[in-house]
């Protein structure tokens, strides 16, 4: 009989430890409008790209590649367009086809977060994986700061992509207009 309560409370006491950090991060997400952040792009192993970027909540994003290609990837919250002096031309997506459809989108987080347990694989991270519409998402969270810090998923072209977010300032005051995708296409 010893065993089995000794079972139970252990049980218990990890599920509630789950669902106090569970809770502890969406009330932290809840607060935030916007991040500002510096990041640090691996596709596949292979290829490593770095730059900044401003999220703005709901499905908004501008980023800024450091490379000699001024490569820019911004989201008005409808399309996603990326565009660099590589190409003579710009890439438009749906947003809805791609992952930042969900990574972009609060409510969506913290609703997966209320179900999702946190992946025990990485001791220094809160990481959450959902599956959603054939997307799958690894998002990392700080176990400090409960800072967003960064994502994993697979892209259109089914490649391996990592985001490792640095300096991250939160509710920072953003123009919209930098959301604006019309500067890029033409």
């Amino acid at each position: 009989m010893k065993k089995y309560l000794i079972f139970f409370f252990i049980f218990f006491f990890n599920l509630n430890a789950q669902s106090s950090s569970n809770q502890k991060i969406i009330n932290h997400l809840e607060k935030i409008n916007s991040i500002q952040f510096k990041f640090t792009q691996r596709i596949d192993n292979n290829n490593i790209e770095k730059g900044e970027c401003i999220i703005l909540y709901p499905k908004k994003i501008f980023c800024e590649y450091h490379d000699i290609y001024n490569k820019i990837l911004v989201s008005n919250g409808k399309s996603l367009v990326i565009n660099s002096d590589k190409i003579k031309n710009y890439y438009r997506y749906p947003l809805d086809k791609t992952a930042f459809n969900f990574i972009l989108d609060k409510k969506f987080l913290i609703s997966k977060m209320n179900i999702a347990e946190d992946d025990k694989n990485y001791p220094f991270y809160y990481v959450f994986n959902f599956e959603h519409e054939n997307n799958l998402i690894k998002v990392f969270f700080d176990k400090e700061s409960l800072d967003l810090i960064g994502w994993e998923t697979i892209d259109i072209y089914q490649n391996l992509i990592q985001i490792f977010l640095s300096d991250i300032n939160t509710n920072i005051d953003v123009e919209e207009k930098i959301f604006s995708i019309q500067k890029y296409i033409n």
